[in-house]
């Protein structure tokens, strides 16, 4: 069998077993060749080259049983194979911590294109902290997107912080991104003139639809609350005082804009363009923040 011919297969097992993307690829195809070319130990760029290669009988069972293994287990692809690539970056991911995906990482990684977040920085940026840093991922891209800058990057979760140690080494950072546990800002060593998060925000009603590939997530890294902002309103209460005076926070809030707006109708935000749309990441800056702690206390 050849290889295009085997991922078509397998794509098709996919489709019918039902199983759930969102963890780096949206379609069936994606995922079948993710896991035929991880089972084979080839890159995710050989297929068109290796397309109609033909594939010995171990190598077809090889990439069956990973198949197989996707299928009944219903875990992400990547706690299967162990990698994830976020901005073409690839690391590693286990368990421990949820599969990569945050959009902010576009916003880091865009340089002069739209969604940049060079408009909202300076030439005076210096200190970025990446908050509930999980596997490193946000932390790691901030250094490669800025040189400049160092970076620290914290979580509640010790397992989280040894996965984000493997990606930080993996990528020859450590001199430049320090990793520290703190529930998240009570131990942050401000001020900062960029804090980027992607928090847990997942709603409990949205929590308890979650399709199987997302329970199979660390929890801690995903529930937010009844209304997901549980921990959102606890790091707009503590950012002003880890901001510089030029400094401004990003935060990821996925499909909860509706549950955000209700909880802070009197924020000053902008909505940043993402390949999502403008609804899932918003910037405050460290005046708009001491405007809505003032607010809120009226």
């Amino acid at each position: 069998m050849k290889l295009i011919e085997l991922i078509t297969a397998q794509s098709a097992r996919l489709k019918q077993a039902g199983v759930s993307f969102g963890h780096g690829t949206t379609n069936a195809f994606d995922e079948a060749a993710w896991l035929v070319l991880a089972a084979l130990g080839l890159p995710l760029d050989a297929l068109e080259e290796r397309a109609q290669h033909e594939l010995s009988a171990e190598d077809e069972a090889r990439a069956i049983a990973l198949v197989d293994e996707r299928i009944a287990t219903r875990k992400p692809a990547a706690y299967l194979t162990k990698e994830a690539w976020l901005q073409n970056v690839p690391f590693y991911v286990d368990e421990r911590v949820i599969v990569p995906r945050s959009f902010i990482a576009e916003l880091l990684a865009d340089g002069e294109g739209e969604g940049t977040l060079d408009a909202w920085l300076s030439d005076r940026t210096q200190r970025v902290l990446d908050l509930c840093t999980g596997n490193g991922s946000l932390a790691v891209i901030a250094a490669m997107a800025y040189p400049e800058v160092s970076v620290d990057a914290c979580d509640i979760s010790g397992d989280a912080l040894a996965v984000a140690r493997i990606n930080v080494d993996k990528h020859k950072l450590g001199p430049r991104i320090r990793l520290f546990k703190s529930d998240l800002l009570d131990a942050a060593q401000g001020p900062y003139d960029l804090i980027v998060c992607n928090p847990p925000y997942v709603n409990s009603e949205s929590m308890a639809a979650l399709p199987p590939e997302y329970r199979a997530e660390p929890a801690l890294a995903l529930a937010g609350g009844a209304d997901g902002m549980d921990l959102v309103r606890r790091i707009l209460r503590d950012a002003p005082k880890q901001l510089s005076e030029i400094g401004v926070l990003v935060l990821e809030i996925g499909h909860e804009r509706r549950h955000f707006e209700r909880a802070f109708p009197k924020a000053e935000v902008a909505w940043l363009p993402t390949s999502a749309g403008d609804d899932e990441v918003l910037l405050m800056t460290r005046d708009a923040l001491v405007k809505l702690a003032r607010r809120t206390q009226g």
